[in-house]
C-alpha cells in the first residue's frame, strides 16, 4: 500500500505540474494531457519505475475513465445527433469504418487479425471528445457555427465507436451481445424516465437535488456517483465495456437535468478533472512499454497517417456535403476535420479490451496508445499550421503571378504584407482574449473571424 500512496503522489505531482506546462507552450496548442500520458510513460515501469499501478490505483483509473466519458455522455444532446447534421456525422461514421475494416482485411499488419483487426478498424473511426469537450468549452468555442459542428462530429466519433465495441469486440454471438445490449438499453430508459413515470415523486427529487446542489451533504453529486457506479455494474454484468455504463450515465444524467446545473456542474469537474481523470491518463501512460514504442515507430506513423485519412478526410467531404456545414470556411472545415482526426481516450480503452481478451499484445497495445497521444500534441499544432498558410493565400498568388499583372516580386510582397497584416490580427485578438483566460487558439480564430455572431474576445 505504501508503494501505491508514493506512485499516487508522483500522479498529483504530474498532475499538479502539467497545466503549467502546457501553459508555456505559444497559443496553449497542446492540451495537458499529452504531457499527462508521456510523463506516465516516462516515469512509468518501463521508464524510471517511480509509478508502479497496482489494484487501488487501476481502480482509480478505470473510475477516472469513468467519469471522462459521464462528463463526455453529459455534454451531449440527443437532438444533435439525431438531426441532418447528425445523420451526415453518422454516415460519415459508417463510412470511416466501411474503409477502415477493409484495410485491416488487406493490410500488411497480419498481427491485426480477429477481435485485433476489429479492434484496429475501430480506433481508426474514434474522436477524443473526451478531451475536446472542456477545451471547446474554456475556449468558448461551443456556441461558434464550426464548434456546434464539431461537437456533433466529435460525439459521433465517440458514441458509435463505444457502440461497435459492444458487437465487434466480443467473444460472444451477436445476438446474445444484441440482447444484452437491448436488456442495458431499457434499464438505461426506465432510470431516465422514472422521475416523468412518478411525477409528484420525480418533482420532489428534482427539487430537494436542486435545493440541497450548494449544501454540505452534497446529496446531488452521491446521486451521480451512485448512478455512474451502478450503471458501470450493471455493464460489468452484461459484459459490456465499461466505456458504454459510463456514457450511459452521463446520457442519463442530461435527460434528467435537460437544462444543466452549474454548481453540479462545477462539482463533477472538481472530482473528474480535479483528481480522477489525471490518474486516468497518467495511469494509461505508465502501462505503454517505451521499449516497443522504439522497436515500432513505423506503426506509429501508419496509424497516425490512417487516422488521417480514414477518419479526417471523411469528416472533410461529410462537412463539405452536409447542408448546414457546406458554408463553412476551409480553414473552418480543415480545422474540424484536423481535431476530429485526435484519438486517445477510446484508443486506450478498446486496446485494453482487445489485450485483457488475449487478441492483442500489450506491445501493440503501448504503440497505439502512444500513437493516439500523439494525435491529441500533433492536430492542434497543424491547425496553427492552416492558419499560418491561410494568411498568405498561396493559391491566389499563383493565379495572379499566372495572370500577369503584376511581377512575382510584387505579388509575394503584397501577400507578405496581408500575411503580416493578417498575423497582427491574430495577435491583437490573442492579446485581448489572455486577458481573460488562456490563450486563442487557432481554431478559435477561425471560429471567431468568419462567424459574426461569435464574441470578439472572452
Amino acid at each position: 500500500m505504501a508503494s501505491q500512496l508514493t506512485s499516487l503522489a508522483v500522479i498529483l505531482l504530474v498532475a499538479a505540474l502539467a497545466p503549467f506546462v502546457a501553459s508555456l507552450v505559444p497559443g496553449r496548442a497542446i492540451p495537458s494531457v499529452v504531457f499527462l500520458v508521456f510523463a506516465g510513460a516516462i516515469l512509468g515501469p518501463s521508464g524510471l519505475g517511480l509509478i508502479q499501478p497496482g489494484e487501488p490505483l487501476r481502480l482509480l483509473s478505470e473510475l477516472g475513465m469513468a467519469f471522462l466519458f459521464l462528463m463526455a455522455g453529459y455534454e451531449i444532446h440527443p437532438q444533435d445527433l439525431t438531426g441532418r447534421m447528425g445523420r451526415h456525422a453518422s454516415l460519415a461514421w459508417f463510412a470511416s469504418l466501411g474503409i477502415a475494416l477493409l484495410y485491416v482485411a488487406f493490410a500488411p499488419y497480419r498481427r491485426f487479425t480477429g477481435i485485433a483487426g476489429m479492434a484496429f478498424a475501430i480506433m481508426l473511426t474514434t474522436t477524443a471528445y473526451g478531451t475536446l469537450a472542456p477545451i471547446m468549452r474554456t475556449r468558448g468555442l461551443t456556441e461558434t457555427r464550426m464548434g456546434r459542428a464539431l461537437t456533433v462530429y466529435a460525439c459521433t466519433g465517440e458514441v458509435l465507436p463505444v457502440l461497435a465495441m459492444a458487437f465487434l469486440l466480443s467473444a460472444r454471438s451477436k445476438l446474445q451481445t444484441l440482447l444484452e445490449v437491448v436488456a442495458f438499453t431499457v434499464v438505461c430508459v426506465l432510470l431516465a424516465l422514472m422521475p416523468r413515470r412518478t411525477e409528484r415523486w420525480g418533482s420532489r427529487l428534482r427539487e430537494f437535488l436542486r435545493s440541497s446542489a450548494g449544501s454540505s451533504t452534497q446529496s446531488i453529486l452521491l446521486f451521480v456517483e451512485l448512478l455512474l457506479v451502478f450503471l458501470l455494474v450493471l455493464a460489468k454484468r452484461f459484459s459490456l465495456d465499461s466505456v458504454l455504463g459510463a456514457f450511459a450515465a452521463g446520457f442519463i444524467l442530461r435527460q434528467l437535468i435537460p437544462d444543466g446545473d452549474k454548481v453540479l456542474e462545477s462539482k463533477l469537474d472538481a472530482i473528474g478533472s480535479g483528481f480522477l481523470i489525471p490518474v486516468f491518463f497518467v495511469v494509461s501512460g505508465a502501462g505503454i512499454d517505451l521499449a516497443a514504442v522504439f522497436s515500432d515507430p513505423g506503426l506509429v506513423v501508419v496509424f497516425i497517417a490512417l487516422l488521417v485519412v480514414v477518419r479526417g478526410v471523411v469528416v472533410a467531404v461529410s462537412l463539405r456535403v452536409c447542408p448546414e456545414t457546406r458554408d463553412l470556411t476551409w480553414q473552418e472545415t480543415l480545422a474540424c476535420a484536423t481535431y476530429c482526426s485526435m484519438a486517445l481516450p477510446l484508443v486506450v480503452a478498446i486496446t485494453n479490451v482487445a489485450v485483457e481478451a488475449g487478441a492483442m499484445s500489450s506491445a501493440d497495445a503501448s504503440v497505439l496508445v502512444t500513437a493516439g497521444a500523439i494525435t491529441v500534441l500533433v492536430m492542434p499544432v497543424l491547425t496553427s499550421f492552416v492558419r499560418v498558410t491561410a494568411d498568405a493565400h498561396p493559391v491566389e498568388a499563383v493565379r495572379e503571378i499566372a495572370h500577369g499583372d503584376h511581377t512575382a516580386g510584387e505579388v509575394i510582397h503584397q501577400h507578405r504584407v496581408d500575411s503580416h497584416r493578417a498575423h497582427e490580427r491574430f495577435r491583437e485578438l490573442d492579446r485581448r482574449t489572455v486577458k481573460a483566460g488562456p490563450h486563442l487558439s487557432s481554431a478559435e480564430y477561425f471560429a471567431r473571424v468568419n462567424d459574426p455572431g461569435a464574441p470578439e474576445d472572452q
